[in-house]
């Protein structure tokens, strides 16, 4: 399975690199809202969140939207997606982005482009052999 990782979180330097550079790919915008990682903070400690492809979302589409590819990364069909909505509140991780003027909401679909923006280089994409093979 393909999907973002951290070596280590508490290596984070908050500075959001990650959060403008996936906001800018996928909305070319730099509200860190629309980012699918997401750094926050909880007991004065630096959290980052992302999605861990666990198919949460697709389960919860209600027109079969997100599908699962060959590389286990959930992707979402636009032109299928019915906007209801449920994908964002289904994602334990709220992850799952949309924004208002935009048709279909948005995930990681594990591209890389936040690991080559942050400074710190603490994120990689993980390819699990087992899924793979």
């Amino acid at each position: 399975m393909k999907k973002l990782a951290v070596t280590d979180k508490g290596a984070c330097m908050a500075c959001r690199s990650c959060e403008l550079a996936c906001a800018g790919a996928f909305y070319k915008n730099d509200d860190i809202t629309l980012s699918c990682i997401q750094i926050g903070e909880k007991d004065r400690k630096t959290t980052v969140s992302f999605c861990v492809q666990c198919g949460k979302c697709a389960k919860a589409c209600e027109s079969g939207a997100i599908t699962q590819n060959a590389q286990g990364v959930y992707l979402i069909n636009k032109a299928a997606c019915v906007n209801c909505g449920k994908c964002l509140d289904a994602c334990p991780f709220k992850v799952v982005v949309k924004a208002a003027d935009k048709p279909a909401p948005t995930k990681c679909i594990a591209c890389g482009i936040c690991v080559k923006a942050c400074p710190a280089e603490i994120l990689y994409i993980k390819q699990d052999e087992a899924a793979s093979a």
